[in-house]
């Protein structure tokens, strides 16, 4: 594992374990070169409530790229119809390292327009 990966994963866990506390449902991000993840797990973090990703079938048009700003923001209010529709409406942001900009703001922002409080 390279040591920017490992900066990323030390970041992520000091920000789990603080939203571990908290006990609430976490909405996690993951972005790839290609690919953007979004999923919303229970407090303690054993089951996934909803899960939405741009590997999904009908979600890219052929032509689209699933890693650009607009995907992520599709993925986003994506992911707050599918909290919404199974009751869940606050939700901590784990952004899993990464920094907050780019593809992991649009997705947040967007999750926020469509309804999830964080």
């Amino acid at each position: 594992m390279n040591e920017k990966n490992r900066n990323r994963l030390r970041r992520a866990r000091r920000a789990r374990a603080k939203i571990a506390r908290l006990g609430v449902h976490r909405l996690t991000v993951y972005r790839t070169a290609q690919h953007t993840y979004a999923q919303i797990f229970t407090p303690d973090g054993a089951n996934v409530v909803a899960s939405v990703s741009t590997l999904n079938k009908d979600f890219l048009q052929p032509g689209q790229n699933g890693g650009n700003v607009e995907a992520a923001k599709r993925v986003g209010a994506a992911i707050a119809q599918a909290a919404i529709a199974k009751g869940v409406t606050q939700v901590a942001f784990d952004r899993a390292g990464f920094i907050f900009h780019g593809r992991i703001k649009a997705l947040a922002e967007s999750a926020r327009e469509a309804g999830l409080q964080f």
